[in-house]
């Protein structure tokens, strides 16, 4: 009989960290259980560090789901220590565990006795996952309260220092030359009349630098860096909380936006401040008045769907989505727009685009246009058959193996040459020449060696990236399936994301022909079928198949 095949999981949180749930200890026990069971452990996937609120944070997980669809090695179970190393949201849980069961992938978790083969482990998964996620929700809480108590007590609530300061003792102490140029921007900001950028261009030109305190900073000062120094109470000796908060995107599970917010606690601190708290308020006076600066309460669920999709069609740069917002009668009316930030140079000037095209334009015109295509009943097929056929890492598996072998026969023969160059007589007359010449031939396998496993890591990159882009890609053909049923039953978050999936580019007219179209033409990240001809770009200009779009359009 052929024996049952099962990956194990393990997972050790930021949080939780006692005896029993190490990672080592883990894999012991679900070795051993495997072993009492007579499973095959095909792969073991680990997260260390890694809270279980959801699967983003969760590389090894999602990599195993991604492993268990493209049935990579055809496992029959998953075995976790307990249910709350799988996961701590009941959401995320129970679809993971029916993606699993979709693969005919069962869950085991050895420590709770649970089983999904059978029924009654399926109930106890549903019920445990839901208190797991309670009492992760109740940990967050306290510890959420125990830092806004220690704000309340004027105290730094960790993380870096802000610019300005350095920690000593967990307090917040003036850093002098730091504080120097929080002053300077303060003072030319409020009494000066400059304006953000202004002020760090002038920082900039003579002279100043700031320290890098990670990777992904500047030494150079920028207009939200000084936006940053002049919004933050911390430098008017105060210690605030809560200035950001997180609004749940609606129709999402675990997606949140971070908003501004006024209504913020704010004590003195127990460190000293750099500017007075009258420079401080005038200088955010001018901050609100000036710069627009209001907390984002309008349009929480909006999305700019085609954000970065959109080409420029002068400079060819991406265009993003940005609000026009107005008062009338006591409400907010907003309309959205994509537009070219101008990053781009055209003979050594900004991109001189200034046209701005409403958003419901654009993205009716795209959906308009991938709907026409789907109508095709041959279309979901044909795509399904080209991206089979794209994703067929077969030629460069063999390629693979050929290529060990080769390292195989050359390793070998290396072993060969070592071992009669230890074996030479040094008595011999031609000891000496004999010697060097082997060193010479042995150099030289050395160097084949090296070349030869830099094509085997290589090729081993190029089939995994090969296997997860069709794993990505045999997603959006399911999206297609169903685009024109489903499209408009997503959230915005969620069309954004399906058509970063889906689509590399699109480009637009300068401005909407006579026949009202503005869509150029569109390059997919999916080969696309249309009619008679088969590719990644779909061009409006020079296609016969896109009659029926374009009646559509003018119509």
């Amino acid at each position: 009989m052929e024996k049952k095949r099962c990956y194990i999981y393990t997972r050790v949180s930021t949080l939780i960290q006692v005896d029993g749930y190490s990672l080592d200890a883990q894999k012991e026990r679900l070795r051993k259980y495997a072993d009492a069971m007579d499973m095959v452990v095909v792969k073991e996937y680990s997260d260390e560090g890694k809270s279980g609120k959801n699967v983003e944070g969760r590389p090894e997980f999602k990599q195993m789901l991604s492993d268990i669809i493209t049935m990579k090695d055809r496992i029959d179970f998953v075995l976790v220590f307990k249910l709350s190393r799988f996961g701590r949201n009941a959401a995320d849980v129970l679809s993971a565990l029916q993606l699993m069961e979709d693969y005919g992938v069962h869950l085991v978790c050895v420590e709770d006795g649970i089983d999904s083969s059978k029924d009654a482990g399926k109930l106890i998964i549903s019920v445990l996952s839901s208190v797991a996620e309670i009492e992760r929700d109740n940990i967050l809480v306290q510890t959420m309260e125990g830092r806004k108590q220690k704000a309340r007590e004027g105290k730094w609530n960790g993380g870096l220092a802000p610019y300005g300061y350095y920690l000593e003792n967990g307090i917040l102490k003036v850093k002098e030359d730091e504080a120097e140029v929080v002053k300077i921007i303060f003072e030319k900001f409020a009494h000066e009349g400059m304006g953000t950028l202004k002020v760090a261009t002038w920082l900039n030109e003579h002279g100043y630098e700031k320290e890098r305190k990670t990777e992904n900073t500047h030494s150079c000062f920028t207009a939200s860096f000084v936006e940053k120094i002049l919004d933050n109470p911390v430098y008017m000796g105060k210690m605030p909380y809560g200035r950001r908060t997180n609004v749940k995107i609606k129709g999402t599970r675990n997606q949140y936006h971070k908003v501004k917010t006024d209504d913020y606690l704010l004590v003195d601190g127990m460190h000293e401040g750099i500017v007075s708290e009258k420079l401080w308020q005038e200088a955010h006076e001018r901050r609100l008045s000036n710069s627009g600066w209001m907390p984002k309460t309008h349009s929480l669920e909006h999305e700019h769907i085609l954000s970065g999709l959109v080409r420029c069609p002068v400079c060819g740069g991406p265009m993003y989505g940005s609000v026009s917002r107005k008062h009338k009668h006591g409400k907010t009316y907003d309309t959205f727009y994509y537009s070219c930030k101008h990053r781009l140079e055209i003979d050594g000037k900004p991109c001189p685009y200034k046209t701005s095209w409403n958003e419901k334009d654009v993205d009716g015109a795209v959906v308009e246009i991938i709907k026409t295509l789907v109508k095709n009943p041959s279309f979901v097929d044909k795509v399904k058959a080209l991206v089979e056929r794209k994703a067929d890492a077969g030629v460069l598996k063999e390629e693979l193996s050929a290529q060990q072998k080769a390292l195989s026969t050359l390793v070998a023969q290396k072993d060969r040459l070592a071992e009669e160059l230890d074996s030479l007589d040094s008595d011999d007359k031609h000891y000496e020449r004999k010697h060097q010449d082997m060193e010479k031939r042995l150099d030289g396998f050395y160097d084949k060696i090296d070349e030869k496993e830099k094509e085997i890591e290589e090729l081993t990159t190029r089939i995994e990236s090969l296997e997860k882009k069709s794993v990505d890609q045999r997603q959006v053909v399911a999206y297609l399936k169903d685009f024109s049923k489903i499209y408009d039953q997503l959230t915005d978050m969620e069309k954004k994301k399906l058509m970063n999936m889906m689509i590399e580019r699109i480009d637009i007219y300068p401005e909407r022909r006579e026949d009202r179209r503005i869509i150029k033409g569109i390059t997919f990240k999916i080969p696309i079928w249309y009619g008679l001809e088969e590719g990644l770009t779909y061009g409006l200009d020079n296609q016969a198949s896109v009659e029926t779009v374009v009646s559509m359009s003018r119509k």
